[in-house]
This record gives C-alpha cells, structure tokens and sequence, in this order.
C-alpha cells in the first residue's frame, strides 16, 4: 500500500487538484546577467583554464568549481573569484555552462 491508497483510506472524499504534484525546480547555481570569461594560459609549462567574472555566493562559487571539476575528471582550485582547471578544456566547459543556463564569453585564441 502506497502513500497514494493510503491518504484515499484516510480522507475518501478528497478529491487531488491538478497541478498540485508538479514540483519547482529551483536553478543549481545562481544565474547572472553578465557572462562568464573563459581564459586560456600556460603557467610554468603547463595548460590552465581560467574562469572569470562569477558574481554569485561563495557556495554558489564552490559549487560551480566542484561540479566542473568532477564533469571534466580534473583537478583545479577556486580563490580570488576564479575558478581554475588544470588543462586545457575551454569547449568543454563552455557546453556545460552553456547547457546549465548561463552565458559564456571566450578570451583570447
């Protein structure tokens, strides 16, 4: 017996609304107007991925930092309100910025 029987046992002339089971999704992360950066560089030899320009909460930031992290298989930091990734993965996590709703702008080649 589901939660379903069990609630017509208890009120039998409860009729549900329509509408009423759907549930608000509210985003992951904040949303912002302006875009992210997307930056390329090397530092001592070797590839990074410099994200720049998040103004959300610094949960939301750490948020964002550890679910690109773990998208991409990489490692990487987030200090100074930017998030860096080791490699140099640029199209990558511009689709998954993209896909999660927010607006990305490339710097650089």
């Amino acid at each position: 017996m589901d939660l379903q029987d069990q609630l017509k046992n208890l009120f039998p002339g409860h009729v549900p609304e329509e509408g009423t089971d759907k549930e608000v999704s509210k985003p992951e992360f904040w949303m912002q107007e302006a875009p992210i950066l997307c930056k390329y560089e090397k530092r001592k030899g070797k590839p990074i991925t410099i994200l720049d320009g998040y103004t959300g909460a610094d949960t939301d930031f750490k948020k964002l930092a550890k679910a690109l992290k773990s998208y991409l298989g990489v490692g990487g930091s987030c200090k100074n309100e930017t998030i860096i990734i080791q490699g140099d993965y640029r199209d990558k996590i511009m689709d998954f910025l993209l896909e999660k709703g927010f607006s990305v702008k490339r710097v650089g080649g």
